[in-house]
């Protein structure tokens, strides 16, 4: 009995021991690398390059003097039948590319060759409900872990080396209308992520479970009236029950929290952008509709919303609030600052104080808003009234033409921030709408908008623009005027450069400081991915997705037929330096 207690005991400390001397996770990126990932560049461990997503390299190899000698080191095929809308952004580590591509599905190809190491395709069912396409932004990296969410409302983490399941979490029901196609981040060892859903009367919420076994740690509903949690336990409504909605509207009011979100390490704050209230026809939910088409700051340890801002108030146009808020610090007013900027889907770019949620100033990035006339000092919009739609009787109500439509002055597609020039690069879209409101009921799993639209350019020469945009003066820099809509993300490097795509099928390369496009490199389809860049073996290298697809050649209307020829496709691109 005594030997045995004996070896029970000595076999204890061992492995208290072991424990105690073991790395603090399986072998692969770490919190710290998490967080240090927008200064480290040998590798792209986050959506966004860093935690605050600036989307700013210091890789300076690749220059304004030599990115025409850019030239392609490999491309890598998706395959199947399954080409249709490439928006994720690739994730690079140890000699190894991963990327989601459309129909939820994850790759990871050798970083030199570009040789398939394995594929993981979700079962999907054939009941998926997504609004805007087949699509998937991006993975998060952790340990030994790759994780990403599908299109059935799922968050499944994969050995990054294998491919094989290690955890599969169904986070919401698709019969409902909830999807995911959100990029995860990863905070304290916690995978935080949205969801998707918004024209279906879902309830937008922003969840957080453990990167190890996939529990849920807190979940947060980004409509007040909707009990929190936090390690099982209730943890407070959001806001205060029918503050700003009426009845039980709240219950089906959409805010859907589709683009993920962003970590500021100074605040120890997330921000997670918010969709549209539910229905479209806003006569039918009088009040502000909070935390709709906002800007949420939340606690990552317990899912607390700390404070907020709400871009569109009473949204009656879809111009949702999700676009991501990028934290940066100026001086304004010789007076240093911490902020944080967010171009929005009405056509407004905000800037606020990221401590508190203080609004600092709204500037207009695209060439109209017919819908309101700039923003007050307390960061409320000047409605035009006369461009809401009307209520509907009977039938419709009257047609109004709004601009932006509601695809936005700036949809997901990630803009990025230069350390150096202080500018924000914008990846926008001037166009218009004529929208009108109808009589709607909710009813589970069935589209819940209560309106209509066609969506129309208002400019001859372009639609998409890349704009610089200076966040201290409001002041546009330089833009760059594109035919077809912009519907990429952008990357910019201490190399004086900016990278974005285009629908035509080009990657292009910008002078940050003046916007002369500098090279240009034709993929076979169109670009609508974010590309990164990173340091291997002594050389630079760029990557980006190729295959044309996401919202508007589904919602596009006049805009979606004058492209209807671009080819669809699937294929990661990596380019670097010819020697």
């Amino acid at each position: 009995m005594k030997g045995s207690m004996l070896r029970t005991l000595a076999g204890a400390a061992a492995l208290a021991l072991a424990a105690a001397t073991a790395p603090t996770q399986a072998n692969g990126p770490t919190d710290a690398d998490l967080m240090n990932d927008a200064a480290s560049t040998g590798d792209v461990l986050t959506y966004g390059m860093g935690p605050r997503a600036q989307r700013f390299s210091p890789l300076k190899a690749i220059s304004t003097d030599n990115v025409a000698k850019l030239v392609p080191a490999f491309s890598a095929s998706l395959g199947g039948e399954k080409q249709r809308g490439q928006e994720a952004q690739p994730i690079v580590y140890d000699g190894t590319i991963y990327v989601t591509g459309s129909y939820s599905r994850l790759f990871a190809f050798d970083a030199r060759t570009g040789e398939e190491k394995w594929q993981y395709d979700a079962r999907l069912p054939e009941g998926i409900m997504p609004c805007c396409d087949v699509v998937n932004r991006g993975a998060a990296i952790y340990g030994d872990k790759i994780i990403f969410a599908t299109l059935d409302a799922h968050l499944v983490a994969l050995n990054r080396e294998t491919g094989k399941v290690i955890w599969n979490k169904k986070v919401a029901d698709y019969q409902a209308g909830y999807s995911a196609t959100a990029a995860p981040i990863i905070v304290k060892g916690k995978v935080i992520y949205g969801n998707s859903g918004g024209e279906f009367g879902i309830v937008g919420a922003v969840e957080a479970r453990d990167v190890e076994t996939g529990e849920l740690v807190w979940r947060r509903p980004t409509i007040e009236g909707h009990m929190g949690s936090l390690n099982g336990k209730d943890n407070g409504i959001t806001g205060k029950l029918n503050a700003s909605w009426q009845g039980d509207l709240w219950k089906t009011g959409g805010g859907a929290t589709w683009l993920g979100g962003t970590y500021d390490p100074e605040t120890n704050l997330l921000y997670f952008g918010t969709g549209n209230p539910a229905p479209w026809n806003s006569h039918l939910r009088p009040g502000d509709n909070l935390y709709t088409s906002s800007t949420l700051a939340i606690d990552p340890d317990t899912g607390v919303i700390k404070w907020h801002f709400q871009t569109t108030p009473h949204d009656g146009w879809d111009f949702d609030g999700v676009n991501e808020f990028i934290p940066f610090d100026a001086t304004i007013n010789g007076k240093p600052m911490k902020l944080g900027a967010k171009a929005d889907r009405n056509g407004y770019f905000f800037v606020l104080d990221r401590t508190n949620g203080k609004f600092i100033g709204a500037h207009k990035f695209v060439m109209q808003t017919t819908w309101a006339n700039g923003f007050n000092a307390k960061g409320r919009p000047n409605y035009i009234d006369a461009n809401r739609p009307g209520a509907p009787t009977a039938e419709k109500g009257t047609s109004v033409f709004a601009s932006p439509s509601f695809l936005g002055g700036k949809n997901w597609m990630p803009m990025a921030y230069s350390q150096d020039t202080g500018l924000f690069y914008i990846p926008s879209n001037d166009w218009g709408m004529d929208i009108w409101n109808e009589p709607i009921a909710y009813k589970k799993g069935a589209a819940y908008l209560g309106a209509g639209f066609t969506i129309k350019p208002i400019a001859e020469d372009h639609i998409g623009a890349l704009r610089a945009m200076d966040p201290k003066t409001g002041k546009i820099v330089w833009e760059y005027k594109n035919k077809a809509p912009l519907w990429g993300g952008v990357l910019t490097t201490a190399g004086n450069l900016v990278f974005t795509g285009t629908p035509e099928g080009y990657l292009k390369a910008f002078d940050a400081k003046t916007g002369q496009e500098l090279w240009k490199f034709q993929t076979g389809s169109g670009v609508v991915g974010s590309p990164v860049t990173w340091e291997q073996d002594g050389e630079q290298y760029v990557a980006v997705m190729s295959g044309w697809g996401g919202a508007v050649p589904l919602w596009g209307g006049e805009v979606a037929k004058s492209f209807k020829d671009i080819n669809q496709g699937g294929s990661l691109w990596v380019f670097k330096l010819a020697r």
